[in-house]
């Protein structure tokens, strides 16, 4: 097509965009007037000045749901008026939350649903892939074109051509059994991205969980290896809520490990910045304090711990203080300090981490390490201590979906379960998301059908604006692609089809997660609002696609829409509410109270000694070697289900030998299949790269704020007007030698790993110094960070997305102004008087604003680290040039 036949331009005319007709989507001015939808409620003063609207909140519906702006999913209400979501509240039965409050971002929750760039149609693309010109069409047709493709994979013999894309989606079931039905195992996510070594560390450890639950409102002493938590922990808003009690209500301790002065190094008793990547060398440090000193809990270890305490004490008997501050730059002093009086606070004491611990090449064992303290001291599940949560999961048993169930299926791809890195896929499906265009790119998997859903790769991707969008705009290696998102997003750009999703206040759905009060718990999303246009939610369309495939898929999708999957779900949800108040079903229980907790049961302190009874124990055996209980399983193989202790049988950890792993002979064997120097322990190997490094190299870290969550908030307009902006921070040590001040810029060049990294190469590594892409950016001057690391957030920098996350303001249509109505739009109702955007943008940097920032992840390597394959987020070097004049 020419540009002259164009029949509509910018996301504006989406709103009056007829069946059939074509529309031109780029990131230009026209892009940013709009008046899609109507925002929340505003009047006009005497002055004929716009002014929000008062909320007469008796007058408004209250729904329970959970949030979604990131991933600590907390209970939430929602005060709805007119079909608007005008108020989110915290739901005080959620056990984590048990309050009303929010965070900022659970705050900005009803603007997502009133955002004027929403995508409101299916949309067709009809020019070259990320040309950017579509076409409107009817989910009828999207319906065909999905299904008629994936059914000729699953005719062809090859249904793991097909593949679902999620970021953080929370339907993993939904999205399973979809794959299961068609015969694709090829389900990828952000885990490799985000927390797959913090995840290994503790399966490898405790065998129980993914995530921590620590006992916080009666911790004594935190020490804190990397975690942010009063920002971007999971679980952090209610975490930092327990911790903020224990410090000033009983005198709690807080120490914090960090290159950077985070809000909660700010806010520790004691801050320390180490060299990046010498966590766990510090961590064995205290180790060998505490077992030199006599300090660890000796029935523990001698009960619970592998390989006990002599081998403990003599691995650790290198690793002393003053080796560690030769490492770390932290005096050793300090390190004998904090370990001493972290094993006296004990059982009341927790060693934990989070990215800033696990986000490096050596992270796994960095992150063992640190958890490892916990046991030497005996706080793992102890009251006070480094807890952990159970039946965190959607089970069948449980939960169960409709019936019949489709089988798993048996096919492998390098894609979702890559050889390199066995561990990923060990415990559970982290797979190693970050290489998937890259073995697209290398003929190591092949894709027909590619389905994408929250992921934003281009944004989020190391990499992502250089070989994540080549590989997106090959027809050739992804020759169909179908994006489900809310607003024209840099993934949507990329797409064949643009399918319009409803927001998390709009939808159905199951979520769970670990309760840091010790008990199960289970809450339910449901639509507060019907969603705007023709959105429908991704769970949604794949439920129509599945009924549009060949009798032996759709059998699986005959129970309905998504809502009675869900109502499936909820069937073993009991009926009789915590007050008394009686359902006819845990359906409608879960509707009207939110949240399920399970009090029936202790909560999980010391689940390792708990007793087995005598139906568990019935055709076991016990190894008298080991002291493990043996039995054999429904399929016949024999598995340890249990631990003898001092005569009794007693559950133990869930790993192989059903004690705490501080040795673990599987993660030995694989290292030694890949041929990586690993005996293990989580022994200490400093970053290959960050050795002898020049004096004119750095070593770039990225970080979140508490506003923005990777590719979800920077299109909401309430949070980028906190944080729209992402300087790097130098040391003033660097900015003097730079010759550099407050509001500079320079321009920051990165670098690709070296090769011999542990025994193997780094991914896509070289002899050689080789550039991976360079970017301008302002400088901030602060002493709050290590002056050999330099800082730049994420989440920001977008080219698509709308005026807010673009940083452009603009006027509404001149057309629906006058027309007062949106003609297309189905119930849509008049168009607004007042557009928040056309004026309120003012960080516009046309207007004279700082702009929109910088996306850091384009410019960083692509980089897993050994066996489990989490990305190396804070390992790359880097060096930095002052730019003349303004960028």
């Amino acid at each position: 097509m020419q540009r002259r036949e164009f029949v509509k331009s910018g996301i504006s005319a989406l709103a009056t965009l007829a069946v059939g007709e074509t529309i031109l989507l780029s990131p230009q001015p026209a892009s940013a007037a709009t008046a899609a939808l109507e925002p929340l409620s505003y009047k006009l003063n005497a002055g004929g000045n716009p002014r929000k609207a008062r909320t007469d909140y008796r007058t408004a519906k209250v729904v329970k749901s959970v949030c979604l702006n990131c991933s600590t999913v907390c209970g939430i209400e929602g005060f709805v008026v007119d079909n608007k979501v005008v108020k989110i509240r915290g739901n005080p039965l959620d056990p984590n939350v048990a309050s009303f409050m929010t965070c900022a971002k659970g705050q900005s929750g009803p603007t997502i649903n009133s955002y004027p760039e929403r995508l409101l149609f299916p949309l067709k693309r009809v020019g070259a892939r990320g040309e950017g010109l579509w076409k409107r069409i009817t989910w009828d047709e999207a319906y065909a074109d999905m299904a008629k493709r994936i059914q000729k994979c699953i005719d062809d013999g090859h249904p793991e051509r097909v593949a679902i894309h999620q970021g953080r989606s929370r339907y993993e079931a939904e999205f399973n059994r979809f794959l299961d039905a068609i015969g694709s195992p090829v389900l990828l996510n952000h885990r490799s991205i985000c927390s797959s070594n913090k995840r290994a560390a503790n399966y490898v450890s405790l065998g129980d969980t993914d995530w921590e639950s620590i006992d916080a409102e009666r911790c004594r002493y935190f020490l804190n290896f990397g975690s942010n938590f009063y920002e971007a922990h999971q679980g952090g808003l209610h975490f930092v809520r327990r911790v903020i009690k224990a410090r000033f209500d009983h005198g709690a301790k807080l120490v914090t490990f960090d290159v950077r002065m985070s809000n909660t190094a700010g806010r520790s008793d004691e801050w320390f910045k180490p060299f990046p990547g010498t966590e766990g060398a510090i961590a064995l440090a205290m180790g060998h304090v505490i077992m030199r000193e006599n300090l660890h809990d000796r029935r523990f270890m001698a009960d619970f711990v592998q390989p006990g305490e002599a081998k403990v004490r003599e691995w650790l008997a290198p690793c002393t203080p003053a080796w560690a501050e030769t490492l770390s730059g932290v005096p050793a002093a300090d390190i004998e300090r904090l370990a001493v009086e972290f094993a006296k606070a004990a059982p009341t004491a927790a060693a934990f981490t989070n990215r800033g611990t696990g986000a490096h090449y050596n992270g796994f064992n960095a992150e063992r390490a640190v958890v490892m303290l916990n046991a030497l001291v005996g706080s793992v599940g102890r009251v006070g201590g480094y807890c952990y949560g159970l039946e965190e999961k959607l089970t069948q048993q449980r939960y169960p979906q409709p019936l019949p169930l489709p089988p798993k299926p048996k096919v492998r791809t390098d894609l979702e379960d890559p050889p390199e890195w066995p561990l990923a896929n060990r415990w559970q499906k982290m797979k190693v998301g970050q290489v998937v265009y890259d073995f697209l790119a290398e003929d190591r998997a092949k894709i027909e059908v590619y389905l994408s859903y929250t992921i934003v790769s281009p944004m989020t991707w190391p990499e992502g604006r250089s070989k994540t969008v080549d590989v997106l705009k090959s027809e050739k290696l992804i020759p169909f692609h179908a994006c489900s998102d809310i607003i024209y997003s840099e993934m949507a750009h990329y797409a064949d089809l643009i399918l319009p999703d409803a927001t998390y206040l709009e939808r159905w759905g199951m979520d769970i997660r670990n309760n840091l009060e010790l008990q199960h718990y289970v809450s339910l999303r449901q639509p507060m609002v019907q969603p705007p246009g023709e959105a429908v939610s991704f769970p949604e369309v794949l439920i129509n696609i599945g009924k549009r495939l060949g009798p032996n898929q759709a059998k699986y999708f005959a129970y309905g829409d998504h809502e009675a999957f869900v109502r499936e779900q909820c069937s073993k949800v009991p009926t009789k509410g915590p007050d008394g108040m009686e359902f006819k079903s845990g359906f409608d229980y879960m509707k009207h109270y939110g949240v399920y907790v399970d009090t029936s049961k202790p909560k999980a302190y010391e689940v390792y000694q708990r007793v087995l009874r005598p139906d568990q124990l019935e055709g076991s055996r016990v190894d008298e070697a080991t002291g493990r209980i043996i039995k054999a399983d429904a399929s016949g193989k024999e598995r340890s289900i249990g631990l003898m202790v001092r005569g009794e049988a007693k559950r133990g950890f869930a790993t192989p030998s059903r004690k705490f792993e501080i040795y673990a002979p599987e993660v030995e064997l694989i290292a030694g299949k890949l041929g990586i120097k690993d005996d293990g322990l989580p022994s200490f190997a400093q970053v290959p790269w960050h050795v002898g490094l020049a004096d004119d190299r750095f070593i770039l870290t990225t970080f979140k704020w508490n506003v923005h969550t990777q590719g979800r908030t920077a299109s909401q307009k309430y949070l980028s007007e906190i944080v729209h902006d992402n300087p790097m921070w130098i040391h003033p040590d660097v900015a003097r030698r730079l010759k550099v001040v407050n509001g500079d810029w320079v321009e920051l060049t990165t670098y690709r790993p070296k090769s011999g990294a542990l025994g193997d190469k780094a991914f896509r590594s070289s002899e050689q110094e080789k550039i991976v892409g360079s970017g301008r950016v302002r400088v901030f001057v602060t002493e709050g960070i290590h002056p050999r690391v330099v800082a730049v957030s994420n989440s920001l920098g977008w080219e698509f997305g709308g005026r807010a996350s673009e940083g452009r303001k603009g006027k509404r249509s001149d057309a629906l102004v006058a027309s007062g109505h949106r003609e297309t739009a189905k119930g849509m109702g008049p168009a607004p008087r007042f557009d928040d955007l056309e004026s309120g943008v003012w960080w516009d940097k046309r207007a004279g604003g700082r702009g929109n920032g910088v996306n850091i992840n384009a410019i960083l390597p692509i980089n897993p680290s050994p066996m489990v394959g989490m990305q190396s987020w804070y390992d790359t070097v880097c060096s930095i040039k002052k730019v003349e004049g303004k960028a």
